[in-house]
């Protein structure tokens, strides 16, 4: 599995979930817009912040945990 470095866990951010690079953006709350059908373009608007990047990442956490799991 490749690095996700921009995926971060810390306790005290987010009750510990995943979050983007220690913010208060949820790796949930990323792939929750992208099957909302948000494109990564409005996704970037609505957060100016993240970067593509983090929307990829957040992607393949996500994929390799829904793996995990089943």
């Amino acid at each position: 599995m490749e690095a996700l470095d921009r995926i971060t866990f810390n306790p005290l951010v987010m009750g510990g979930k995943p979050c983007i690079r220690g913010m208060r953006i949820t790796v949930g709350t990323v792939v929750g817009l992208v099957a909302a059908g948000k494109s990564v373009e409005s996704i970037l608007e609505l957060y100016p912040y993240l970067e593509r990047e983090d929307i990829r990442q957040a992607l393949s956490w996500a994929a390799w945990r829904a793996e995990a799991v089943a």
